[in-house]
This record gives C-alpha cells, sequence and structure tokens, in this order.
C-alpha cells in the first residue's frame, strides 16, 4: 500500500470535497481468499460510526452531530478510513440549509465512492445518551493458552473432543483481544469479536489462538472479518456463522463488520471500550 498518498501528510480540508474519498476494489482481497465475486459466501455489513461530524448552518453556527453509516458488504468499494476522516472534515467549514442536505450529500457520495447504496443516519449529541453499551456474551479471553503465531493461521483452528464426535452446539462467543495492523498507516487496530454459530463444537482454546494470531496482520477490518468468516467456515464447518468484530474509534471513526450465513440486519449497539 506504499504507493498510496493516503500513507503521506495531509493536508486537511476545511471546505466541502468528496474527492477526498479514496475506493479500493474488495475483489483483489476476495480473489486472495478465494471468493467469487459473483458468488458472495455471505451476507453482511459494515457500519460506521463517526463521532467528529460538523458542517455550519446558514448563518455560519456550528452543528456538531454523530453519524452512522452501514455499507453492503457486497458493494464494490470498500472507502479507505483517513481517506472517510478527511471527507468529513470538509465538512466543517462549510454552510448547508440543514441535516437533510447534509444526509443527502454523504449518502450520494459514499454511494458513488463504494459503488452501492449506503444508508446514512445523522443524529444530534442528546442520541449519544440512548446509544446502548452491551455487555458481551460468553469471554473465551481467560482460557490458559499458549501463543506461538500472530499471523492467521485456520489450522488452529480446531473441534472439540465432542465437536469430533458430531454433538452439535449452538453457541456465542466473544474475544477482546483482536487486534490487527492498517495497511495504509500501520496503526494497530483494535477491537473485539462476536462469534456465534450452529454445528460442530469448536475448541475454545484454539478459537481463542486463532484470534490472536491476527496481531500481527495487515490488512482492513472487513478483511479481517472476512478472513474469520471463511476460514471458520473452511475449517469447522458449521451449519451456520455470524461473525462480527466491534473495532474501537480511532480518529473518530468505528468500523464495525459483520459477516453471516444468512441475511440478517444488525443492531449497532455499542460495547464498552468503544
Amino acid at each position: 500500500m506504499g504507493f498510496l498518498p493516503l500513507g503521506q501528510q495531509t493536508e486537511y480540508v476545511a471546505k466541502y470535497d468528496a474527492n477526498l474519498l479514496f475506493p479500493i476494489a474488495r475483489v483483489d482481497k476476495w480473489s486472495e481468499m478465494g471468493i467469487e465475486s459473483e458468488k458472495l459466501p455471505f451476507f453482511g455489513e459494515d457500519i460506521w460510526n463517526a463521532y467528529e461530524v460538523s458542517w455550519l448552518d446558514k448563518k455560519g453556527k456550528p452543528i456538531v452531530a454523530l453519524a452512522e453509516f452501514r455499507f453492503p458488504c457486497d458493494s464494490p468499494n470498500i472507502v479507505e478510513s483517513k481517506s472517510f476522516k478527511l471527507y468529513l472534515n470538509s465538512f466543517n467549514q462549510t454552510h448547508f440549509e440543514g441535516q437533510d442536505e447534509v444526509v443527502s450529500l454523504m449518502s450520494q457520495d459514499l454511494s458513488k465512492a463504494s459503488g452501492a447504496d449506503v444508508d446514512v443516519v445523522i443524529r444530534n449529541l442528546e442520541a449519544m445518551e440512548s446509544l446502548v453499551v452491551i455487555k458481551p456474551d460468553f469471554c473465551i479471553d481467560e482460557l490458559d493458552v499458549e501463543v506461538t503465531e500472530y499471523h492467521p493461521n485456520a489450522a488452529l483452528l480446531q473441534l472439540s473432543e465432542s465437536g469430533e464426535r458430531g454433538e452439535s452446539v449452538e453457541e456465542s462467543l466473544v474475544s477482546h483481544l483482536l487486534k490487527s495492523n492498517c495497511p495504509v498507516t500501520n496503526q494497530p487496530d483494535w477491537g473485539s469479536v462476536h462469534i456465534e454459530y450452529k454445528g460442530k463444537a469448536i475448541d475454545h482454546a484454539s478459537l481463542l489462538k486463532y484470534v490472536i494470531s491476527f496481531r500481527e496482520h495487515t490488512d482492513f477490518h472487513e478483511q479481517c472479518v472476512e478472513r474469520m468468516f471463511i476460514d471458520i467456515m473452511r475449517q469447522c464447518k458449521p451449519e451456520s456463522l455470524l461473525v462480527y468484530a466491534r473495532y474501537v474509534r480511532r480518529g473518530g471513526l468505528d468500523i464495525n463488520p459483520y459477516r453471516a450465513t444468512y441475511n440478517v440486519t444488525l443492531s449497532n449497539d455499542r460495547l464498552t471500550r468503544q
């Protein structure tokens, strides 16, 4: 990714400019993981939350708000996060008639950049009080495991003894030990991952070691989730699977992709660390 201008020192533009958005095609990473773009093996969305959204009203008074963006997982492109931040910053000193105009413009620009319809919701700061902070399901982080691999390795994933005997379970598991690195800035991306499945029981210790193995991996948030989904499906062959990562915000943005074997729209409930 070193050829990208996004990895260099950047001027922060305060006047609206849609050209700041930098799309990156999903297809290259899909091909690397053996995913056919014409026949995706999952459903899902990429939910972005922006906590530093502002513009000027017609009288020049600043408006501050929160925004939620939902990108369909089958959009041809993702939007690089730094370019997204620069784009949002470009609203700071721009006058608009009202919130509806801002929503319409953002939806138009992001849909064009990603190649698919993007839903945009803007909320005032009072809405922050109503945003849910959830407690996770069963957390596997306290398991006593020895870890030696810090790059994703699907072979780490194993069935439990009961799973090997063919016993089926339904489980909802969480780990807060997810970390990967941004391919543009090489900054760490911290997150929690929720894995819900039905099928032969997965060994919890092996799953934890697999999650930790992303620690030195370089990829975008969306691609890390898709790699997890593909590896679990291929290695453990569950009947159904949902992988949902909630990443810690950086630069006023958090990214929360989910992929599932079934079509579902998930709520945007925040974890405590977000």
